[in-house]
């Protein structure tokens, strides 16, 4: 008898990804861990460290939604309406951005808005370099696989950046600096999820390239994390790239982001030095 319902398992599962216009729906929660910590060396009172991270909440924590067929996705981050008085907060000025993937064509556009300029980021992608684990578990009703791989991170990962600790020398070819006090590793281990039971081969974010549908992500210090996957929802969206913005590779938006940030580092450094010569 239970071969009999494995069967019809297999068998529906087969038929429902054979559809010519299959569509899947999987939502993610996003969360990354913050070391207040760092602002030890500073006069912060408890009250404002709590007042800084329930303004940060927002940054730390977000919920995305990855529409995909069987070449391509679209992920974007859930609109929701902000708590009054709490304000969101962005980093350098970011506001959430859509990304398209075609797994099929190893291309990948990016949707961002940085200071009120919208851009389109894109990027020949190639294929991820995963190890694949016999380690097994189970996220929600599926049977998940375990793979690893080593990302390389760019000046901008805002999520791996850490403070530097002066007491303990660095090895620079292992960090990114970012400012005299702020630095990134270039390279971060990431460990996915992914269940074969789902067999395209997309997921969160800039990954894909596993026998199945990435449902967990862990890296550094971010866990995103599947939470509900709907297989050819009642209400289908166009998975198409968007078009609004000003073209430009990864390479040319961080250089723009970078002059941006410094522009805006010697403004508020000019701001408080004038401040000490008033006084």
């Amino acid at each position: 008898m239970k071969s009999i319902f494995t069967y019809l398992f297999l068998f529906c599962s087969v038929v429902v990804f054979a559809q010519k216009d299959f569509q899947g729906k999987a939502v993610y929660q996003s969360k990354t861990s913050f070391d207040m910590s760092r602002f030890n060396d500073r006069e912060m009172s408890e009250q404002r460290k709590k007042q800084m991270m329930d303004r940060m909440k927002n940054m730390l924590e977000k919920t995305y939604i990855l529409h995909f067929n069987k070449i391509s996705s679209l992920y974007k981050e859930e609109e929701k309406l902000e708590t009054p008085g709490q304000g969101g907060f962005r980093f350098g000025g970011m506001s959430g951005g859509t990304q398209y993937k075609n797994i099929s064509e190893k291309k990948m556009i990016e949707a961002k808005e940085f200071f009120g300029k919208k851009f389109l980021i894109t990027e020949e992608v190639e294929m991820p370099q995963w190890e694949m684990s016999g380690e097994t578990k189970k996220i929600g009703n599926y049977t998940c696989y375990k793979a690893t791989m080593i990302k390389k991170n760019d000046d901008f990962d805002w999520r791996s950046m850490r403070r530097r600790n002066d007491d303990k020398p660095k090895d620079s070819t292992k960090v990114i600096k970012v400012s005299d006090e702020i630095e990134t590793p270039k390279e971060t281990l990431v460990t996915a999820w992914y269940t074969p039971q789902i067999p395209v081969s997309n997921g969160p974010e800039k990954y894909w390239g596993l026998p199945g549908l990435i449902l967990e992500i862990n890296s550094d210090r971010t866990t995103i994390l599947c939470t509900e996957v709907v297989l050819n929802p009642t209400e289908k969206v166009m998975i198409e790239a968007p078009t609004k913005g000003d073209k430009v590779t990864r390479e040319e938006y961080n250089k723009i982001m970078k002059k941006k940030m410094e522009e805006m580092r010697e403004m508020f450094r000019g701001r408080r030095d004038g401040g000490r010569g008033g006084r």
